[in-house]
């Protein structure tokens, strides 16, 4: 599309990109082309189904000679429970006898070991369960975080409309997640080792998700590469499952998470139909990567397949949700060119934020909700790691922002309160891959490392002509690649025995782990940065075809929230045109 706000110079910057733009949208069509037939040859001959035979050898836990039958909620590949019924025994203690005057409910003295551990069971399921959806709902209310940070980063004419694409972009993405995008994401996740063990903590129920396709079928559901998943499109009727919808319901807000990102840094000139669009597409993008790392897909085998570490390793979302959402941003960005104004003879102008007090409030939102976001990824309120995942998550982020204030201060001179968010939201991007795997003195020196890349990482793109309005490439691509590295180099070996199917914990090269691990983060980073961006810019031009980019430039100059919102955002804090002098 033409850029509405030529600087000098770009004449040649936009046909290199241009050049780019051809060279990437042949490579998609080649990568899709070649995709659709490496896994239509490799489909699987028999999908793995309730009833079915246990899983590979390499998957399925081997039991002694003379181990007793286990419970039948271990047994997996059971259909769904909609009612929680195979989760063990529900506890039904009642002092009221029956109508024959016999004892009701649970007598103690004649429960068997086996009774106890029913109940003992269903309890664990109930508390991991009740776990997860509360951090679920903590990640849920990241979203208003969002909606206060990045409209505060706006200009006061462009408010309403920012904030309603934080908004639209949940419920419309929240559509397309329940129409396809958990299957894609998590429909093979019960097949792959990137599954917590045999038996979920969030339940048998679990197993029904056995459905993908992939490279290297092994004729029962499995694959040597996951690629996708392709059970659960609907939530139809065969994947109504307590546990299931618990995990349904978590990596929703986690999504969102991801696709909301590129809101901020594409605010101000974002036509909106077109940014509908992207909200109903956008989950496409998230959930393929995020099934090669957290569905078990290939990336997460890559342990068990080339012995690099625990293959990918991204705990709580670095690199899946955070580092994705940065690079989308990227692309769409450059795709979209830079706000009117924003550049005068080639050098970037500022444009400052309408609301810092928003940005602050929305900061500590988010902060709020990250308390949820990572230990809530143990998907177990009984492991109780936790403890160690909210300290290391806390520390990274006092300690990045306060790096950036102090940094930021020795270069500009001057206190910035929004690199000081910034900086904070950093360091918590950047310990959510590692924040289960590390110490705190380990969590303090990557927010260290945050703090400092977030600020000259700005620097960089703007210098470059991105205009990211919010600083989101920055704060969430740049950081969250490097929470992905740092998996390799701080990961302490105290945790993760079983991740991604390999018996050890994860152990980064610091810590004597070796260049494995390192090697394979590097490896998801690079695949993570290849398809989101490419996939995005494809997308970002494509779209423009159906609904342009950008408004138009008297909508843009008078500000989208009148010209698209139906009205400014503080009617009663608009300059009024002076009236004028009466005639003497």
């Amino acid at each position: 599309m033409t850029n509405i706000s030529p600087r000098s110079g770009e004449s040649t910057l936009r046909t290199s990109l241009r050049i780019r733009s051809r060279m990437t949208a042949y490579g998609t069509v080649l990568l899709a082309l070649a995709t659709t037939a490496l896994i239509w040859t490799t489909r699987a001959h028999a999908q793995q189904q309730p009833g079915a035979a246990p899983p590979a050898a390499s998957q399925a836990p081997v039991a002694p000679a003379n181990q007793p039958p286990l419970p039948s909620y271990f047994s997996g590949l059971k259909g769904p429970d909609p009612t929680g019924s195979n989760y063990g025994v529900w506890a039904t203690p009642s002092g009221t006898p029956n109508a024959d005057g016999s004892p009701s409910g649970d007598i103690p003295t004649k429960l068997t070991i086996s009774d106890l551990y029913d109940r003992v069971m269903h309890n664990q399921y109930a508390l991991n369960i009740v776990w997860t959806l509360i951090a679920g709902a903590l990640v849920y209310f990241m979203q208003l975080g969002f909606a206060f940070l990045e409209s505060g980063f706006s200009r006061a004419k462009n408010a309403s409309h920012t904030f309603a694409m934080t908004l639209m972009v949940f419920i419309i993405g929240t559509a397309a997640y329940w129409v396809y995008g958990f299957a894609l994401g998590w429909g093979n996740w019960f097949n792959g080792p990137a599954a917590p063990g045999w038996w979920p903590s969030l339940g048998p129920g679990l197993s029904v998700l056995s459905h993908g396709w992939g490279i290297g079928a092994h004729g029962d559901g499995t694959f040597k590469y996951g690629l996708i998943g392709t059970g659960g499109f609907f939530l139809t009727k065969g994947f109504h499952d307590v546990g299931l919808l618990a995990l349904f319901f978590f990596e929703s807000v986690f999504m969102e998470t991801g696709i909301t990102i590129p809101t901020g840094a594409m605010a101000e000139r974002w036509n909106w139909g077109n940014f509908c669009l992207y909200a109903a597409f956008a989950p496409f993008i998230y959930c393929v990567f995020a099934s090669w790392v957290w569905g078990g897909g290939w990336l997460a085998q890559g342990g068990v397949n080339w012995h690099l570490g625990s293959g990918a390793v991204d705990f709580a979302g670095s690199g899946v949700v955070h580092c994705i959402g940065g690079v989308m941003a990227l692309a769409g960005c450059i795709a979209m060119g830079p706000r009117i104004g924003k550049y005068v003879n080639g050098r970037p102008v500022p444009m400052a934020a309408h609301n810092v007090p928003a940005i602050m409030g929305g900061t500590l939102l988010l902060g709020f909700g990250w308390l949820g976001f990572n230990p809530g990824s143990t998907l177990s309120g009984t492991d109780l790691r936790i403890s160690f995942i909210v300290v290391n998550t806390v520390l990274a982020s006092v300690v990045a922002s306060t790096v950036s204030m102090i940094e930021f201060r020795r270069k500009a001179g001057k206190w910035d309160p929004a690199m000081m968010c910034n900086g904070f939201l950093a360091g918590l991007v950047a310990i959510t891959a590692p924040c289960a795997f590390v110490t705190p003195i380990g969590a303090a020196l990557i927010g260290v490392v945050a703090g400092v890349l977030v600020i000259y990482s700005s620097i960089f793109f703007e210098n470059k002509g991105v205009d990211d309005v919010a600083g989101a490439i920055s704060v969430h691509g740049s950081c969250g690649a490097w929470g992905v590295i740092s998996v390799g180099l701080f990961a302490c070996g105290e945790y993760g025995a079983g991740f991604n199917g390999i018996p050890t914990p994860v152990t980064g090269l610091f810590y004597g782990g070796g260049a494995g691990q390192l090697l394979m983060q590097f490896i998801d980073v690079a695949v993570l940065i290849t398809w989101a961006f490419v996939v995005m810019f494809a997308w970002m031009k494509f779209s423009n075809l159906i609904v342009p980019i950008r408004p138009t430039r008297e909508e843009e100059l008078k500000g989208l929230d009148t010209s698209q919102m139906g009205g400014p955002a503080y009617p009663d804090f608009q300059l009024a045109a002076k009236a004028p002098e009466p005639v003497s």
